[in-house]
């Protein structure tokens, strides 16, 4: 397992599997066949529990301008920028179980974002890193305004 720091937020736009993980080549490819090229796009999938818990996966692809997803009619996400956990799995479609096996993994880690997603990113053909993001460290507002006034009280000394 390392750490992946993700620097911006990607927009992307997204096809949804009809059923999880039966569904999931088929929306890959229904998102592939939309677009002229896919060359030196970013893909990712994109999956998390909806409210009955059943899980939700979504093929998702980089969007390059503004206003891309509509012209698809597809649904438009982001994935936040931030720190993640991550495996990478080489030759996934081979190793298929391995994707299942590393957020497994993953899910165990006690620092998650419980309000964020299971995100796969396809830097090639062959390899896929599987990430989970990072819950944001915050410092709790009292604790931040106790420590600005110990400054303030130095400066003023």
């Amino acid at each position: 397992m390392e750490k992946y720091l993700l620097g911006n937020n990607i927009t992307v736009f997204c096809i949804t599997a009809m059923s999880f993980p039966e569904g999931i080549s088929e929306a890959h490819q229904t998102l592939r066949d939309l677009l002229p090229s896919d060359d030196g796009r970013k893909f990712f999938g994109i999956s998390s529990p909806n409210r009955k818990g059943e899980i939700v996966y979504k093929a998702a692809v980089e969007e390059l301008f503004d206003g891309e997803a509509e012209k698809f009619g597809c649904e438009k996400f982001v994935i936040k920028n931030g720190e993640y956990i991550s495996i990478m799995v080489h030759d996934f479609q081979i190793n298929s179980s391995e994707i299942v096996s590393a957020f497994h993994e993953l899910l165990t880690d006690p620092k998650i974002d419980s309000q964020g997603e299971c995100v796969e990113m396809y830097p090639g053909q062959n390899d896929v890193r599987c990430m989970v993001r990072l819950a944001s460290e915050k410092i709790p507002f009292a604790e931040t305004t106790s420590s600005i006034k110990k400054h303030i009280k130095k400066l003023n000394s």
